[in-house]
């Protein structure tokens, strides 16, 4: 980490906009005081004594030195530079570094190359673009299955797994919660229908026995995208019901045909296409030259074939002219009137031939200036609707693109061809629009609109609709996302401004945010971090980091390797060099910066080895887990019974007694007294 935020630290928010306003609530929960800087005072506060939680607030131009002065800027530990205007945060920056070199800069920009430049100039910089952040937990929301979340690191793919444990699953009744660990899937969450999903991490009873009814939220390593995908395609006996609804929908496309109109259809068709009326005339024309020629020289030749008949009547149209030197013959006994049919086959077929050549060039070109505004159809059944294409949507749509998840988008302006162009698109008021994109069969619905109240009116629709489809609707608001959460329970809410606003508070800290994910209703953060000398997770175990920061390690690297591990074990001791992403909430971030850990209250007893090599092995084994000295572990088995003198949690401590079982030494669990470290 680069930056340690002690109680009391003071941050600065430049811009009071939605998104300043939240960051500002954000920050006051750990403490903090927080000064604002605005340009004008708010008309409204979307967050309720909002004044009341400021340090001071002080109008003017943030980029003015003496303005940003009035904030004892050399005592501040971080700036949120979270204006509207992406211009004026950059240069704001740059203000901010000139008057303290060693504060904290978190910008809202999007300009992605620049700012990595302004990393490397200004230093202690990390910069997020409000609109990306809400995206992937949009995305998956629409999802309306299993998985919860996505995070990729690198080329591998780990995923978020809710499984609800029916009367029919595996695991019901075989198996207790912490035989769920492995090499490629931990346990991050287990409950019981009857109990609320917890709010944090290691909540869960290891030795609890999986029942039906119970929840278990699990994360796994996919080995890669296109499993995921695999995975997440539809079942056989749903294709078959696919083709099925096709057959059935063609069926009733062909009895509402109306045989009376079809001669008014046609003629309002032609009338309409220039180009394929003069097309349908010239083949027309050609094939009744064919016929008729076919027919004269069968008359006239009646020893020969029908076929030959055939064949000479189109040679002539294509031009035929092998019988111009048989005509200067005195032999040639072919009548007059059969050279002059020819010649009139030969003009006729030329004309039509010219005729269509100029019509395949104007399609031709036609079709090279019209294909890029050539979009896909829209998918029959099974796929997302997603409602409003703002930069958020957008996003959405790439995400989930990224997938491979059918879906259409649904807009009320036209957009460029080069904009989301393998997207299906549905142009039109959104409530007028909504049957165009096949809403009765869809799996589920987003509602991204920049209107809370239009995302309301239409969320209602489609569930009027389609009340099977998952419902997703985003709005900014907190307050009005709660009521709308309780009044539409069958609707997932998200608040846009209040997801993003979690990753600017996390990122004070001097955090890598990567990601942001909802679970059970609660924001987790995707954070990485390089062990620093003297910070506080510096040379502990990640058993220690996991359990006393309630937080889930993904990913470990250490300083002098190339490569790193997926869901490392607890028993690894962390370095200063080393790399490590792990799956946190913005309070646990907070309490590693803090140095907080929680308290250890358990303790192993144990009563006896079977043998010598037991004795030595245990020792080994105490070491590992619990990170003692090999002295003090072989001290311990050497005068059994005993217990490790070492205060431990108790995932730690029920592994220690597993590890020892399995070679023949006998532990139990007894229960401490622990204080916070």
């Amino acid at each position: 980490m680069e930056v340690f935020v002690t109680a009391g630290s003071h941050f600065l928010v430049c811009g009071l906009g939605s998104l300043g306003q939240y960051c500002v609530a954000a920050l006051k929960k750990f403490g903090g005081r927080v000064s604002a800087i605005d340009i004008s005072r708010p008309q409204s506060w979307e967050v309720k004594n909002l004044p009341d939680l400021l340090e001071d607030f002080v109008l003017g131009d943030c980029r003015q030195p003496h303005i940003l002065q009035q904030t004892q800027i050399q005592q501040l530990r971080a700036v949120l530079l979270v204006t509207n205007n992406e211009r004026i945060n950059i240069e704001t920056a740059f203000a901010v570094r000139l008057l303290n070199p060693h504060v904290r800069l978190v910008v809202r920009s999007s300009e992605q190359k620049l700012n990595q430049l302004l990393d490397q100039q200004l230093g202690n910089f990390t910069a997020f673009e409000m609109s990306d952040l809400p995206a992937p937990a949009l995305a998956i929301a629409t999802l309306a299955n299993e998985t919860q979340g996505l995070i990729t690191l690198d080329e591998h793919l780990l995923r978020i797994v809710r499984c609800s444990i029916d009367s029919d699953h595996r695991w019901r009744d075989r198996r207790f919660v912490q035989e769920l660990n492995n090499r490629k899937r931990r346990v991050l969450s287990h409950y019981p229908h009857t109990t609320a999903p917890p709010a944090e991490f290691h909540q869960w009873e290891p030795e609890a026995r999986i029942r039906a009814g119970d929840t278990v939220i699990y994360i796994e390593i996919t080995e890669n995208l296109g499993d995921f995908v695999q995975s997440n395609a539809i079942p056989a006996g749903q294709s078959k019901r696919t083709i099925k609804q096709r057959w059935e929908y063609l069926r009733q496309q062909l009895s509402s045909l109306d045989l009376q109109q079809l001669p008014s259809q046609l003629r309002q068709f032609l009338s309409q296409q220039q180009s394929k009326r003069v097309a349908i005339l010239v083949g027309i024309t050609v094939l009744s030259l064919v016929i008729l020629g076919t027919t004269i020289l069968k008359a006239a030749h009646p020893q020969e074939s029908w076929l030959k008949a055939l064949y000479v009547s189109s040679v002539m149209l294509l031009g035929s002219y092998d019988v111009v030197f048989g005509a200067l013959s005195s032999a040639d006994t072919i009548p007059v009137w059969m050279r002059f049919l020819n010649l009139s086959y030969m003009l006729a077929g030329t004309a039509s031939i010219a005729v269509l050549y100029a019509l395949l060039t104007e399609s031709l070109l036609a079709a090279k200036f019209e294909l890029p505004n050539k979009r896909p159809p829209v998918p029959e059944q099974d796929h997302v609707v997603l409602i409003g294409l703002d930069r958020v949507g957008r996003q959405v749509v790439r995400y989930l693109q990224k997938l491979k998840q059918p879906l259409v988008g649904v807009s009320d302006a036209t957009l460029e061809h080069n904009i989301l162009p393998e997207m299906p698109l549905v142009v039109g008021d959104f409530r007028d629009v909504l049957e165009d994109a096949n809403l009765n069969t869809a799996r589920s619905v987003l509602v991204a609109t920049d209107n809370e109240m239009a995302n309301l009116e239409i969320g209602l629709l489609v569930h009027a609709t389609n009340p099977d489809a998952a419902l997703v609707i985003q709005t900014f608001e907190p307050d009005f996302s709660d009521n709308l959460a309780r009044l539409l329970p069958y609707a997932k809410v998200l608040c846009s401004y209040s997801l993003a606003a979690e990753v600017f508070a996390a990122a004070v800290y001097g955090d890598h945010i990567l990601d942001l994910l909802q679970l059970n209703e609660h924001t987790v953060l995707v954070a990485e971090y390089k062990v620093q000398s003297e910070d506080s997770l510096q040379g502990l175990l990640l058993a220690d980091v996991a359990y006393g920061y309630g937080i889930v390690p993904l990913f470990y690297q250490a300083f002098s390797e190339s490569t790193g591990l997926l869901l490392p074990s607890d028993d690894i001791k962390l370095n200063v060099g080393d790399r490590l992403i792990v799956l946190a909430s913005v309070d646990s971030l907070h309490q590693i910066d803090q140095g907080e850990k929680l308290p250890r209250h358990w303790q192993v007893q144990i009563n006896n080895a079977a043998s010598r090599g037991a004795v030595f092995e245990g020792a080994r084994i105490i070491t590992r887990i619990t990170g003692c000295s090999i002295n003090t572990a072989t001290t311990v088995m050497n005068n059994l019974p005993a217990p490790v003198p070492i205060l431990l949690y108790k995932y730690q401590a029920l592994r220690l007694v597993r590890e020892l079982s399995k070679i023949q030494t006998q532990a139990h669990l007894i229960e401490g007294i622990g204080n916070r470290e």
